[in-house]
């Protein structure tokens, strides 16, 4: 017989669980720890903030040599190719240079005068790809996987658990959450929708039996300065926080997807309905006033 189990964790800035059935807690405990183990292997080994980071790497050649990467790293630089396009630029890995701009955690707004000597450091179009071969070609350039890294370390962390033989749970990445199947008695797991305004509160909720739910919202990291939010989703083109959305949740096969869509609706601000209507994706959305706006299949 399956009983539950739940494991938490800290990973990646935010506060992680891992939840499963399984026969006794020993089983589980492996299991869990297989999809942890995988989770920070991602982010040491992609992390902005550790200086032996294959990001920390690549961003010290920036301006200089090629640096050779991986097959991983160039499935993640394929995948951020892709979101770019998708996106029509406004999703770019080379962006995370606004950061030096903007500190959340002082609520200071940067000036343009900032954000100027920023933006020539923004441009994915100019990375050069070669098969193994990557370079950033202006110096002070940076890449950045934080717009896709969680999710990619969900559904890892997804297939670690499978492959460590759990049939029925989930992980959750702050949020980000990769299903590997229903409940053990076949019902879907309910995965709330927070109320971006109200952290207690809840606005929705969608079953999960497999993949993934993720949001982007305007409420994950921000702070209010005369009466305006500013968010940590910065448009690389103004250098300055969306202001549309409140938030964008989106159901996908693997998380990687449903993220990306979620991140790039919230820089298409009034015309992501469009675009994710095309995906034929499950959807919902928070307008600037609290209204909700879905997929034809939720509405």
């Amino acid at each position: 017989m399956l009983r539950p189990f739940g494991f938490g964790f800290d990973a990646m800035a935010s506060r992680c669980e891992v939840r499963l059935a399984a026969p006794d807690e020993a089983r589980a405990r492996a299991w869990a720890q297989a999809a942890i183990d995988e989770v920070r292997r991602i982010e040491a080994k992609y992390s902005r903030y550790r200086e032996d980071s294959v990001v920390a790497a690549i961003n010290r050649a920036a301006g200089a040599a090629p640096v050779t990467v991986d097959a991983e790293t160039q499935a993640l630089l394929g995948y951020a190719d892709a979101l770019w396009r998708e996106s029509g630029g406004r999703f770019d890995a080379t962006s995370g240079v606004l950061r030096r701009a903007w500190d959340f955690r002082l609520g200071i707004v940067p000036d343009e005068a900032a954000l100027d000597a920023l933006r020539p450091l923004i441009g994915w179009q100019d990375v050069m790809r070669d098969g193994a071969s990557l370079r950033l070609p202006r110096p002070g350039m940076e890449l950045d996987f934080g717009g896709f890294g969680k999710e990619y370390a969900a559904d890892r962390a997804a297939e670690a658990l499978r492959t460590a033989g759990a049939r029925h749970g989930f992980v959750d990445l702050g949020g980000d959450i990769r299903a590997i199947g229903p409940q053990p008695d076949g019902a879907p797991w309910s995965i709330a929708i927070q109320d971006p305004r109200d952290a207690a509160g809840t606005v929705a909720a969608f079953e999960l039996s497999d993949g993934a739910v993720c949001t982007s919202g305007d409420y994950e990291r921000f702070f209010e300065r005369d009466g305006v939010r500013h968010c940590h989703v910065l448009d690389p083109r103004s250098g300055r926080s969306v202001r549309h959305w409140r938030s964008v949740t989106v159901v996908a096969p693997v998380a990687v997807a449903a993220g990306g869509y979620t991140t790039i609706a919230m820089l298409l601000e009034a015309d992501a309905p469009a675009l994710l209507d095309r995906t034929g994706l499950p959807w919902l959305a928070i307008g600037p006033d609290g209204a909700l706006q879905a997929s034809p299949g939720q509405r």
